[in-house]
């Protein structure tokens, strides 16, 4: 009776390996399992743009591996799908209809277009198209800092057909009419199809934009027809362009982060220490242990905006200090204390602070 319990529990583990047997999307993302969506998102896109196939035309796996990327990114970003994943691997997505070769990347970000290398998107030029659209997209300092998705609605015109029919294709083409015996004569006319009529519906759409650590204002994320529609060709592209709204503390100047701070004239004469709240709430301590200047400037290296190449690399915060004077008038006996503990006399000199600029 025991080999036979034994035996029936070593049938089941082989079925449980079956079961589960398959790729692991969580790995293939290099995602933990408890990622949010977010994550998932983030993760693929990255990995997709480095291993998409126009990126890698001499990598003969390129091509495989971004089939598995997209396949785990439609199983992972899908709350069912991963619950049935989780539980019975990738053998049991079957069940779902789930085939696993398709390729989500453009649907993910609306035909998303990457310029690899100067390339991209390729587009028949006779073809007419409709107008592109730009955006201004407002962001804070903070999403440029650490990264974001947002959500946008787009209202976008979708052809929908209609009664009737209508010209289309026109085109001229020469046309010849002979006018006697031997005379000819070629005009020139309009020749139309006939097609069937369209009308434009204006049909609600949820775009995504990642917005990503580093990327610079003015910067445009483009969605490949996702513009204005045309009758007879293609829609043009919608482009979102990223404004920079007003920071309250920090100004970006390329990936250096600037900032002022104002100190007692106590503090500038005896020093002081003190914390900067940063972009993504971690504490950035200044020290001063000497006199400080008004106009005197501290560097904290590598504590200024991400690199959008490499978000590994950092700028530099600069910090301006600014020296709050106290108001009122001094007596005679504090200027007199204030003069043999400073030892310095009144001294004052003329120049011209604008050499060098």
């Amino acid at each position: 009776m025991a080999i036979y319990t034994w035996n029936i529990c070593l049938l089941l583990l082989q079925i449980s390996i079956t079961v589960l047997a398959g790729r692991d999307f969580y790995k293939i993302l290099g995602v933990p399992r408890d990622a949010s969506t977010n994550q998932i998102k983030k993760a693929y896109r990255k990995l997709a743009m480095q291993y998409h196939p126009d990126k890698n035309p001499d990598d003969p796996e390129a091509n495989e591996k971004f089939q598995d990327l997209g396949a785990a990114y439609e199983v992972l970003s899908d709350e069912d799908k991963r619950r049935t994943y989780d539980a019975r691997g990738e053998e049991g997505l079957k069940d779902m209809g789930h085939g696993g070769h398709g390729d989500p990347f453009s649907s993910f970000f609306g035909d998303f277009h990457f310029a690899f290398g100067g390339q991209g998107h390729q587009r028949n030029h006779d073809i007419p198209r409709g107008d592109d659209i730009t955006i201004d997209l407002e962001v804070t300092l903070e999403e440029l800092y650490t990264g974001n998705f947002v959500e946008v609605v787009r209202y976008k015109p979708v052809a929908r057909e209609a009664p009737g029919k209508r010209k289309c294709n026109c085109r001229q083409e020469m046309q010849t009419v002979q006018l006697g015996p031997g005379r000819f004569q070629m005009t020139q006319r309009e020749v139309c199809d006939d097609c069937p009529n369209v009308s434009f519906v204006n049909e609600e759409k949820l775009l995504e934009v990642e917005i990503e650590p580093g990327m610079h204002d003015g910067q445009e994320y483009p969605f490949v027809a996702e513009g204005e529609p045309h009758i007879d060709g293609e829609p043009g592209d919608l482009r979102f362009k990223i404004i920079t709204l007003k920071h309250p503390l920090f100004e970006r100047r390329g990936d250096d982060l600037y900032t002022n701070v104002t100190i007692s004239l106590i503090d500038a004469l005896t020093g002081f220490e003190m914390e900067i709240k940063h972009l993504d709430g971690h504490k950035v301590k200044v020290v001063r242990e000497k006199v400080t200047w008004p106009g005197a400037k501290m560097r904290k290296k590598g504590e200024g905006m991400p690199n959008y190449e490499n978000n590994n690399v950092k700028g530099t915060l600069i910090v301006t200090f600014d020296v709050s004077f106290p108001k009122g008038e001094l007596t005679e006996e504090q200027r007199e204390s204030l003069q043999t503990l400073l030892n310095q006399e009144s001294s004052q000199t003329v120049y011209n602070g604008l050499q060098g600029y």
